[in-house]
């Protein structure tokens, strides 16, 4: 098989790392790409949101199989376009078709959805700027804290907690009226605060049927026990120790079978991953968000724990054969530690040269804001850099891997989180 992989992340990374495995790829192309796929595919220069010039080079190189990674260009609706283009119709595309896709673009989308299929989330309410008055009045009977998310995608930034009244009607207007984050707040979704722990599910669906992946828990804050700003994500530990068989068998039946379900009700095309954010309230899951794709770093811990052959499940969801898929997930303990640019997820400066030390086979480097410089040194150009996914026979050996690997790797004001699962070995411990 030719495949056709679009992103340039760590996510992406991991995507053509497993690919790449599989006896069944032939060519695998990666539009964009960064340093790393480079290693192992080949990168092609196509914007991920020019659909045309997409399909011409889909038919130019006979790409048997589309895979999307980010999530913008499945809500502005390739999935849609590929399908209706007779050029490349005929060809399976791994991602949600736009209405599918709405389940990420949209938290007010979202959140009816999960309304009308009883799936339990926390409660809410959605308001827009010529509903301000009622929003602050809103606010005024709620608990504290509460939280305020943006309707739309704002890059992971676009959901605040505020801890005070105060603070959470300045941040209504500020978001409503000053547009805080572009058009994606042009509405508000004011959300209950959710007490528990968070953790993040994924699933794979060809739109009838299922395959439930490792689970994982990641840390979005930049800052050590979790304080500073939110993140695209600076760790991730699989699999979760409070994500037990029992616990693991109510998200199945309140919460996956209910939305694959709804989806086919709804009548909503969807052949592509479910990245469901949940909180674990006294034993019980309550839905956070969807997203529409693989998480990351989430996908550099999950994607190292399956042991069957990714393209072919690849494949199955594509074609909408997935039932037929055997998953096999390895016992083995997977953990990422995510290397930044220093000052994000603020301003950061690029162009540094990385230096890459030896690392032992059980600490898997993984790409995301890299490139090569004209002397083809390799150097920073994101503000999430690089990853290493450490794996072992428990959780305290895949976390030493992990940590192993980010000791042989250096560039000038790199930075990463010194106590990526540590809050997790305390409770083994």
């Amino acid at each position: 098989m030719n495949i056709l992989l679009l992103g340039s992340g760590g996510r992406e990374h991991a995507f053509a790392w497993k690919i790449s495995q599989s006896p069944a790829c032939d060519t695998l192309f990666v539009a964009p790409g960064n340093a790393g796929t480079a290693e192992i595919a080949e990168n092609v220069s196509l914007k991920i949101t020019d659909f045309d010039s997409i399909a011409s080079f889909v038919k130019e190189k006979q790409v048997d199989l589309i895979v999307v990674g980010p999530e913008e260009p499945l809500v502005k609706g390739i999935s849609d376009f590929m399908g209706s283009d007779p050029r490349v119709s005929h060809i399976p595309v791994v991602g949600p078709s736009q209405l599918g896709a709405t389940l990420e673009g949209s938290k007010d989308f979202s959140k009816r959805f999960m309304q009308r299929n009883n799936v339990p989330t926390a409660a809410y309410e959605t308001f827009s700027a010529d509903q301000l008055e009622e929003g602050l009045a809103y606010l005024e009977k709620q608990s504290l804290p509460i939280v305020l998310k943006a309707d739309g995608l704002a890059a992971g930034k676009g959901v605040l907690i505020c801890e005070t009244l105060t603070d959470a009607k300045a941040n209504l207007k500020e978001m409503l009226v000053d547009a805080k984050f572009g058009d994606a707040s042009s509405k508000v979704v004011i959300e209950e605060f959710l007490t528990g722990i968070e953790l993040s599910v994924f699933v794979a669906t060809d739109g009838k049927d299922y395959k439930v992946l490792p689970e994982a828990k990641d840390y979005k804050r930049i800052g050590e026990g979790d304080t500073g700003l939110n993140t695209g994500g600076m760790g991730a530990v699989s699999p979760v120790i409070f994500a037990d068989e029992s616990f693991m068998k109510k998200v199945e039946e309140r919460i996956i079978k209910p939305t694959v379900d709804g989806l086919a009700k709804e009548e909503i095309p969807y052949k592509g991953f479910i990245f469901i954010g949940l909180m674990n309230k006294d034993g019980d899951p309550y839905v956070i968000e969807y997203n529409v794709r693989m998480g990351d770093p989430e996908t550099q811990a999950v994607l190292a724990r399956i042991d069957s052959d990714f393209l072919k499940m690849l494949e199955a969801m594509g074609i909408g054969t997935l039932a037929d898929y055997e998953l096999s997930i390895s016992p083995e303990f997977a953990t990422t530690v995510v290397m930044v640019s220093g000052g994000y997820p603020g301003s950061y400066d690029k162009g540094f040269p990385i230096t890459l030390g030896e690392r032992n086979e059980n600490a898997i480097l993984f790409h995301a804001g890299t490139s090569r410089n004209s002397d083809g040194d390799l150097i920073n150009t994101g503000g999430r850099v690089l990853a290493i996914t450490g794996l072992g026979k428990d959780l305290n050996e895949a976390l030493g891997n992990a940590f192993d690997g980010v000791g042989s790797i250096s560039w000038e004001k790199a930075y990463y989180r010194k106590d990526i699962g540590k809050d997790i070995q305390k409770l083994y411990n």
